[in-house]
């Protein structure tokens, strides 16, 4: 095997990456204590919707740019196509979120990858040019450690779904295995979902999730918490 892509795919989307993602819910601890999530049906709906109107549209999105923007070699997409994400996180709890998970992965990977266009986006975060936003760093990353887009899409919604999951076993609470029978549905709807992310017209990156911004919003005010966003 010349190109162990698939041992660099399951490094970079690890759920166990030290990075802080279980640290966040995204929205999910608004929706529990709402009561609008409150069981594994509910739990699964919540997720699904929030792959296909959300994550399709946003970070996915942006994985795939990025992507292809490192494919191309130029920096200065990557930093334009990082403060567009900056801009399209309303909520404040969310923007830090991503922001925070980028560096930390970056931290990690720039030990391993040595190159110039890595180097560069970093030095551009240091510069306050950008703010290195995970989604932004996994799609230059991934073409970095020669990982194939289609794969690296389904890797990073089923990373995202994974961290739902977990946190909804956690907030609702839900049983292991009900969390375990939700990721095996969602497999199909991945499948679909990476199919439809490699052709979002670039007028259509950014498409806000409105009740989702709201509940991140939301979070900020809570009066218990047990995650950052």
């Amino acid at each position: 095997m010349k190109n162990n892509f698939l041992g660099n795919l399951l490094h970079l989307s690890d759920s166990t990456l030290p990075i802080g993602g279980f640290s966040h819910s995204h929205g999910l601890e608004t929706y529990v204590q709402l009561k609008m999530v409150h069981d594994a049906t509910s739990a699964k709906e919540f997720i699904t919707e929030n792959l296909k109107s959300n994550i399709k549209y946003n970070d996915a999105s942006f994985v795939r740019l990025a992507y292809e923007a490192a494919a191309n070699n130029h920096l200065s997409e990557i930093i334009l196509l990082d403060q567009e994400c900056t801009a399209l996180k309303c909520a404040k709890e969310i923007r830090q979120a991503s922001q925070k998970l980028g560096i930390r992965l970056m931290k990690i990977f720039r030990r391993y990858q040595d190159h110039e266009l890595a180097a560069s986006y970093d030095q551009a975060i240091q510069n306050n040019e950008a703010s290195g936003h995970h989604c932004i760093a996994f799609g230059m990353y991934a073409f970095l450690l020669e990982i194939p887009l289609e794969e690296t899409l389904y890797a990073y919604y089923y990373n995202t779904a994974v961290g739902l999951v977990t946190n909804s076993v956690k907030l609702i609470p839900l049983g292991q295995l009900d969390g375990q029978d939700i990721l095996f549905h969602l497999q199909p709807i991945i499948i679909d979902l990476v199919a439809e992310t490699l052709i979002v017209k670039r007028a259509s990156v950014g498409l806000l999730d409105i009740g989702l911004d709201i509940r991140c919003m939301q979070h900020e005010r809570l009066y218990s918490r047990l995650y950052m966003s």
